[in-house]
C-alpha cells in the first residue's frame, strides 16, 4: 500500500492532481513492476484531506480503515506500507494493524514524541535525504533510534535527496522496489540494498546512497 503525503494542517479534500498525489504515481509503479507475477496486489488509496490537523491525525483514521476493508475482502493478508512525508507518519502511526507487517518511511514527518511501540514485530525502513528542507532528516534518525528497541530498523541516507523525491528519483524508487521484495520475501536483487535490509537489526548506523 502506497500512501501520499499532504500538509501539516489542511481540510480541503484531496484530489487526484495534486503533486502530493501524484509523486507516488511512479513509486507505485516501480513497486508493481518488482512484484509482477507474484500475486502481490499494489494499491494506492488517497486519503480524504490534505493534512494532518493536530490531534485528529486524520489519515490515521483513513488508513485504518482502509486495512480493515482490506482484510475483510481479502483475510489475515501480509501489507507493507510505504508512505511520503505525512504518509509515512501516518503509515507508521497504523503499524500496529494486525495486517501489517512491515513500512517503509521516504522522506517522513516524524516530530519528536511520536509513537514507536506500534512498530513491535514489524520490519521498519527509513530513508531520507541529506538536502530535503520540508521534514527533518535528524528527527528521522531519533525516531529511528528509538524504534530499534522494538524492531529492525534499517536507515537510508540519500546523498542531495530532496523531498519530493524529484532529485535522485531513481534511487528513491529503487528503495522503495527493494523493501517490497524484502517484506514478502522475494530475493532482493540490488546487491548494495539487500546488504542494508538484510542487516537492518545489526546495523545501528545508517548508510548513505
Amino acid at each position: 500500500m502506497v500512501v501520499h503525503g499532504g500538509r501539516s494542517v489542511s481540510t480541503d479534500p484531496t484530489t487526484a492532481l495534486q503533486l502530493s498525489v501524484l509523486r507516488m504515481v511512479p513509486i507505485a509503479r516501480a513497486v508493481r513492476r518488482t512484484v509482477r507475477g507474484s500475486g502481490i496486489v499494489v494499491c494506492r488509496p488517497r486519503l480524504r484531506v490534505r493534512g494532518w490537523n493536530g490531534p485528529q491525525a486524520s489519515p490515521v483514521e483513513d488508513l485504518n480503515a482502509v486495512l480493515d476493508d482490506l482484510g475483510g475482502s481479502l483475510g489475515p493478508v501480509p501489507v507493507l506500507l510505504i508512505g511520503h512525508s505525512m504518509g509515512a507518519r501516518a503509515a507508521l502511526r497504523v503499524a500496529g494493524h494486525p495486517l501489517v507487517s512491515a513500512v517503509a518511511g521516504l522522506a517522513p514527518w516524524l516530530p519528536r514524541g511520536e509513537p514507536v511501540a506500534q512498530l513491535t514485530g514489524r520490519r521498519v525502513v527509513l530513508a531520507h535525504g541529506s538536502a530535503d528542507s520540508v521534514t527533518s532528516a535528524a528527527d528521522t534518525w531519533a525516531y529511528a533510534d528509538r524504534a530499534r528497541s522494538v524492531a529492525p530498523v534499517a536507515t537510508i541516507e540519500v546523498r542531495d535527496g530532496d523531498h519530493a523525491m524529484l532529485r535522485r528519483a531513481a534511487l528513491w524508487h529503487r528503495i522503495a522496489a527493494a523493501c517490497a521484495r524484502a517484506a514478502f520475501g522475494l530475493s532482493v536483487t540490488d546487491g548494495t540494498l539487500r546488504d542494508i535490509l538484510v542487516q537492518a537489526g545489526s546495523l545501528p548506523h545508517r548508510t548513505a546512497l
